[in-house]
C-alpha cells in the first residue's frame, strides 16, 4: 500500500474523531492506569483517551511511521510504538486497563480470532473498546470495488489490494460473550455534511481508496481512477437544498468488560 498521509487523514479530523469521543464516553470505568490505542494514526484518538483518563500511561501503536511521526510531534509525552495489530494480539505481553481501537480493525482480517485475542490483553476489571466502520455495502464503497473489477482496471493493479474487513454485531457478540463479564454493542450512522461528492473522494483518499491507488503504477492511472470514481458516485449523493451533500457512515461499536 502507499504511505499513509497524516495531513490527508486530518482534513476531516473532527468527523473522524467524533466516533472516538462517543466510544470513549461510553466506557464505564472511571480509573485506568495503562491504556493502549491500537491503530492510533496521528494520535487524535489517543488524545481523546488522555482527556478522559489524564493520569493514565498511554501507548499508541500503529503500522505507519508517517502517522507515528505526526503523533509524536503533536503529543511528545505519550509513548508511540510501530507495529501490526494482529502481531500485537498474538504476542504475550503486559495487560492494559483499556485496550482501545478506533477505525483501525477494518484493516485486520479474522475478527473472530482477533477480537477475543484483544480481550485477553485486558487486565481484570478492564475493558476492550472498539469502533469499526460498517459501510462495505454503501454506494461509496461498492463503487471502488466495482471499478477495480472492470476489464479496464483489473489488469492495471500491479500488486494485491488490501480489503476492508467488517463483521456483523452478532458475530462480535458470539466471539466475546463467553469471555466477557458484560458486553455493550451498538451501531450509529453518522451523517457527515460535505460540500459535494468531491469531499467523499478526499475522505477516501486517506482510507478506503488508498490501497487501490497504491496498487496502480503511475500517477496518470491514479488520477484517472479518482476521476472515474467521482463520476460513479455523483448520482448516489444528491445535493441538498443548500448544495451540500449528506454522507452516511455506519459504524459498529463494541465494549467488552473483562
Amino acid at each position: 500500500m502507499s504511505a499513509w498521509s497524516a495531513t490527508q487523514y486530518l482534513r476531516f479530523a473532527d468527523e473522524r474523531t467524533r466516533p472516538c469521543r462517543d466510544l470513549a464516553a461510553r466506557i464505564g470505568i472511571p480509573v485506568a492506569r495503562r491504556i493502549i490505542d491500537l491503530g492510533c494514526g496521528p494520535g487524535n484518538s489517543t488524545a481523546v483517551l488522555a482527556g478522559r483518563w489524564p493520569d493514565a500511561e498511554l501507548t499508541g501503536l500503529d503500522s505507519s511511521s508517517e502517522m507515528l511521526t505526526a503523533a509524536a510531534k503533536e503529543h511528545p509525552a505519550m509513548h508511540w510504538v510501530q507495529g501490526e495489530i494482529a502481531a500485537w494480539v498474538s504476542e504475550s505481553g503486559p495487560l492494559f486497563d483499556i485496550v482501545f481501537s478506533n477505525a483501525a480493525l477494518q484493516w485486520v482480517d479474522d475478527h473472530a480470532t482477533v477480537f477475543p485475542g484483544m480481550l485477553r490483553r485486558v487486565a481484570a476489571g478492564g475493558v476492550l473498546a472498539v469502533q469499526v466502520p460498517a459501510i462495505s455495502d454503501s454506494p461509496s464503497q461498492r463503487a471502488i470495488r466495482e471499478m477495480a473489477a472492470t476489464p479496464e482496471w483489473r489488469g492495471r493493479f500491479v500488486k494485491p489490494i488490501a480489503d476492508w474487513y467488517s463483521e456483523s454485531p452478532s458475530l462480535y457478540y458470539d466471539v466475546l460473550a463467553t469471555e466477557a463479564s458484560r458486553l455493550d454493542i451498538w451501531q450509529t450512522e453518522y451523517l457527515h455534511v460535505l460540500d459535494g461528492p468531491e469531499g467523499i473522494v478526499e475522505w477516501y483518499r486517506a482510507t478506503g481508496l488508498r490501497p487501490f491507488l497504491g496498487a496502480l503504477e503511475s500517477e496518470e492511472h491514479r488520477s484517472a481512477f479518482l476521476s472515474e470514481y467521482l463520476e460513479r458516485i455523483r448520482g448516489a449523493y444528491s445535493p441538498r437544498v443548500d448544495g451540500r451533500i449528506l454522507f452516511p457512515f455506519l459504524r459498529t461499536f463494541v465494549i467488552a468488560y473483562r
